[in-house]
C-alpha cells in the first residue's frame, strides 16, 4: 500500500504517504505510556467553553466510557458526554490516498447546542518532527479553503503536498503553533 494511517484504541497515530518510517505525515511516538496525538478532532460547547472529543486521547474524560472498534480497513470510535453523541469513523478508500475522519454528531440534550469542532494536525512530512518543522510550508488553498502542507527541503517527497480539510465547511485555519489551543 502507498497510503495508510495506524491508530491506538486511545485514538494517537500517525499517517504516512508512499514510506511509513521516511514520509510521516503526522508523528508516531512510539511510548506507550504518554502516546501523544498528533492528529486530534475536538468539539467544544460555544455557550459553556468545554472541550472534549470522540478519542480517549488528547482529553480523558475519567467520568464517562469510550468505545472503539478496529476492523479490516477501518477504525470506529465512540463517545457520549455533554449530551452529545460522537461516532468517529476512520479509513483510508481502496483507490484514493487520503484518510478519511467522518464525525457523527448527535444531541441527545433535548436542547438547541451551538457546538464548534476544531481538527488538529501536527505536521512531520519526514522522517521526524524535530528535523523537519522548522521547513514545513503552509498554505490555504483559494478554491477549495483546505490547508496544504509541504516541506521543500525533503530530497525524497519534496514536490508532494499534504492536506487537510472539513469538506469546505472551515470557517478559520493556521500554521502557526503558537496559535493552536
Amino acid at each position: 500500500s502507498s497510503f495508510g494511517f495506524q491508530v491506538s484504541t486511545e485514538g494517537s497515530g500517525f499517517t504516512w504517504s508512499l514510506n511509513s518510517q521516511q514520509n510521516r505525515l503526522t508523528p508516531w511516538s512510539n511510548d506507550p505510556v504518554g502516546d501523544a496525538p498528533g492528529e486530534a478532532i475536538y468539539v467544544r460547547d460555544d455557550e459553556t467553553g468545554e472541550v472534549w472529543g470522540p478519542t480517549v486521547f488528547p482529553i480523558r474524560e475519567k467520568t464517562t466510557s469510550y468505545s472503539v472498534r478496529h476492523g479490516q480497513g477501518y477504525s470506529r470510535f465512540e463517545h457520549a458526554s455533554h449530551g452529545i453523541a460522537l461516532e468517529l469513523l476512520q479509513y483510508v478508500p481502496i483507490d484514493d490516498p487520503i484518510k478519511i475522519s467522518r464525525l457523527k454528531i448527535t444531541n441527545q440534550s433535548g436542547r438547541e447546542r451551538r457546538l464548534s469542532i476544531t481538527a488538529y494536525v501536527e505536521w512531520v512530512l519526514g522522517g521526524s518532527r524535530t528535523s523537519t518543522a522548522p521547513f514545513i510550508v503552509t498554505e490555504i488553498d483559494p478554491e477549495t479553503g483546505a490547508i496544504f502542507a509541504r516541506n521543500p527541503w525533503n530530497d525524497q517527497f519534496g514536490e508532494r503536498v499534504a492536506f487537510a480539510d472539513l469538506n469546505g465547511r472551515q470557517t478559520a485555519w493556521t500554521g502557526r503553533s503558537e496559535e493552536r489551543r
